[in-house]
């Protein structure tokens, strides 16, 4: 089992990259994917997670309206749409998968998930 994090980058406030995380040896179709985030000397921190079997999805609070997370089954592969950057929004990114549903209640537990991607780092700043 593998996950794949690209797409981060440097960006202007008030832009919008898009992440991928790419899943290897399992299938979308009854997992669910998190992404995280962590600056340095804080705790790692849930954004949104995807629940594929009945697409439902969960936000936190703090990007709720500028971050949408979504899926593509068929590429075995989750998105993290960002807009609207903040330069708070700076950190090293990651995903994480389990291979069964989550509810709403769980998204935030990192236990939660049995896989974590390597992460890849966004940078807010004019």
């Amino acid at each position: 089992v593998q996950l794949q994090a690209s797409g981060g980058g440097l960006v202007q406030p008030g832009g919008s990259l898009r992440l991928s995380c790419v899943a290897s040896g399992f299938t979308l179709d009854y997992s669910a994917i998190g992404w995280f985030r962590q600056t340095p000397g804080k705790e790692r921190e849930a954004i949104a997670c995807i629940s594929s079997r009945y697409g439902r999805t969960y936000n936190q609070d703090s990007v709720k309206g500028r971050f949408i997370i979504s899926g593509d089954n068929a590429k075995n592969t989750v998105y993290l749409q960002m807009n609207s950057l903040k330069p708070e929004d700076t950190a090293v990114y990651y995903c994480a998968a389990t291979e069964r549903q989550i509810i709403y209640s769980e998204f935030r537990n990192e236990k939660a998930y049995d896989n974590w991607g390597q992460g890849t780092q966004v940078t807010v700043s004019s």
